[in-house]
């Protein structure tokens, strides 16, 4: 081996051992030897696999992994499945653990296996609950790509409600007939954008429909901005009034306009990842 070569960086763990630890080395036997010294495994019945998909290495595929790639030890007669171990190490001692382990086994050979890996997949990505953390210094990873001056998460929740409303807004800038001044402004502002959607602001020609449309718009726009855009319906600590969610973080869907509820029951908490953060940005309270 060169000597101005430098050894390649991993992190590793066996199937027994849910820390991982970083290993250096040149060759895929060095990295065996020192991950077995280190989980102390029989060296010659040990092999080694990428955590991600169980990809069994070879020396040849070692030399062309990135640095901190994840792999894992197992011996003769394990296999690794990165799906079965993350369920297994969520449920811990539930009582039902066993069977639901056994069930994610069959997704490998299920014939609609892809269809329940996403389902499996999602229930693993809620379970990711960071949600009573709301400072940025607890749960950095839940700010990535958040503007520094947002230091909690209901703070930033509270602004993304008011850009939200503030680009419905927009969306009502031409013409179309309005309900009664008589309702709230979300409500005026939903009709807005029903009959906008709907095509009806092109059709409008008569100027002084058009007038009275503005006059409207404009009283609409003023009543949101004095009520800041009604970014507390995002925040979980405001009162329980002014908000949409629990003051854990979760929004429940509210079913189609002629439903009293959601049926399919449909819920999300954009606090506790930010996976469900991201997908929040496109999620409908009403469907």
């Amino acid at each position: 081996m060169p000597k101005h070569e430098k050894p390649k960086l991993f992190k590793i763990r066996c199937t027994e051992e849910a820390r991982k630890f970083g290993i250096a080395a040149f060759t895929l036997k060095e990295l065996i030897q020192k991950g077995c010294k280190l989980f102390q495994l029989l060296e010659r019945k040990t092999h080694c696999c990428l955590y991600e998909d169980g990809t069994i290495l070879t020396d040849e595929y070692f030399q062309r992994l990135p640095d901190n790639t994840e792999l894992v030890l197992f011996s003769d007669g394990q296999s690794w499945n990165k799906l079965v171990y993350e369920l297994g190490r969520v449920l811990g001692t539930d009582a039902h653990a066993d069977d639901l382990i056994s069930a994610a086994r069959k997704l490998q050979t299920d014939e609609i296996s892809a269809k329940w890996q996403k389902i499996v997949c999602d229930f693993l990505c809620n379970m990711k609950d960071n949600a009573d953390m709301e400072n940025r210094d607890d749960d950095s990873d839940w700010f990535e790509g958040i503007d520094t001056r947002f230091k909690t998460k209901s703070s930033y929740m509270k602004y993304n409600c008011e850009q939200r409303i503030r680009g419905y807004l927009k969306e009502v800038g031409s013409s179309c007939k309005l309900c009664s001044t008589g309702h709230t402004p979300m409500y005026c502002l939903i009709v807005c954008i029903c009959l906008q959607v709907q095509g009806h602001a092109q059709t409008i020609k008569n100027a002084k429909q058009k007038r009275e449309y503005d006059k409207v718009v404009a009283s609409l726009a003023e009543k949101l901005k004095s009520a800041h855009y009604h970014g507390t319906y995002f925040d979980r600590t405001e009162k329980e009034r002014h908000r949409l969610c629990t003051t854990e973080g979760w929004f429940s869907c509210q079913g189609a306009f002629d439903q009293d509820k959601c049926k399919l029951l449909h819920s999300i908490n954009p606090y506790c990842n930010r996976e469900n953060r991201i997908l929040f940005s496109t999620w409908n309270l009403d469907h």
